[in-house]
This record gives C-alpha cells, structure tokens and sequence, in this order.
C-alpha cells in the first residue's frame, strides 16, 4: 500500500490527464470539470482498492470512464418520456400529421372507422404495426407466422390506399 502523501502526489498528478480524457467524453468544459472532481474523489476515497504496482493511470481513467457511462445512463433514464395515452398512433406521427386541424383529426376518425370494418386478422396486425411494434413482435405476440403477418400489413395498407385513393 502507498503512503497517503504519495497516493495524494499521484492522484493530484493525473488532474491534466483527467481533463483531457474528461474533455474527450463530455465535450464541455464545465462537465469535464465536474467529471474530474468526481473522479478525483472517487479515488481518494477508494484508495485501498488500488493495487500496487499495477497502471495508476489505466485505474483512475477506467474510474472515470466508469463515472460517465453511470451520469449517461441515468441521465438517459430521467431523461426518457413514457406516454401514458391509449392512442400510440399518435407517437408514430409527424409533427406536420394534420391531426392539429378539424380536418385532419375529422379524416383520421374516418380512417379509424374503415380500418375498425376490417376483419380482426387483418386489424389487429395493422394497429400494432401502426403503433410501432416490429414485425417480430406483432408475430409473438399474436402467435402468427411472421410471413404472415407482413402479408396481412401489406394487404391492409393495399386495401387502405384502394378505399381511400379518391380522398386526396
């Protein structure tokens, strides 16, 4: 084990080393910064837990690197939205979907009406596709070969665009 002013000498050594690697992940200053100080105290307070004569440089940037996939991942996970809403179709949407409009929300009940007249092995695999689940999902979940769940989407879609092509 290192004496505590040693240990101190080197961590307070690799304050550049950090910042660059720190730099290199964050690309912001100021969140370099905050990675640095973290990090720094990271290994003062794990200082048992280094091993002598092994790479003091490859340890504290493996602590960094560590520190920042962690601030990621639950900066991801506060960051994420989970809707709520019955209607998933509205996920899949662009902002330009005309929904916003009495028209369009009045051509999407319409089409809402049309595809609720389709017989259920042709819906259901249609709505999921709509709401965004992948073919393999709709495929488990529905208990259907996959060939033929992307047949009944294409039929449906092929159907859809034959009912309505003189609403354009």
């Amino acid at each position: 084990m290192r004496e505590k002013s040693t240990f101190l000498t080197s961590v307070l050594g690799m304050q550049s080393n950090l910042m660059s690697f720190a730099l290199k992940l964050t690309l912001n200053k100021e969140e370099a910064s905050d990675l640095v100080q973290d990090t720094t105290l990271k290994a003062l307070n794990n200082e048992e837990k280094f091993v002598e004569n092994s790479n003091f440089k490859g340890w504290m940037l493996t602590i960094m690197r560590n520190i920042f996939i962690n601030n990621y991942r639950k900066s991801a996970r506060e960051n994420t939205v989970v809707d709520t809403t019955e209607d998933c179709r509205h996920l899949n949407l662009s902002q330009e979907s005309g929904l916003e409009t009495p028209e369009g929300a009045f051509a999407m009940n319409e089409i809402e009406a049309i595809i609720a007249g389709f017989d259920a092995d042709y819906r259901l695999p249609f709505s999921m596709h709509v709401a965004g689940y992948k073919y393999e999902e709709i495929s488990e979940k529905l208990n259907m070969p996959l060939g033929t769940v992307k047949s009944r989407i294409f039929f449906t879609r092929k159907r859809l665009r034959e009912i309505l092509k003189d609403y354009r």
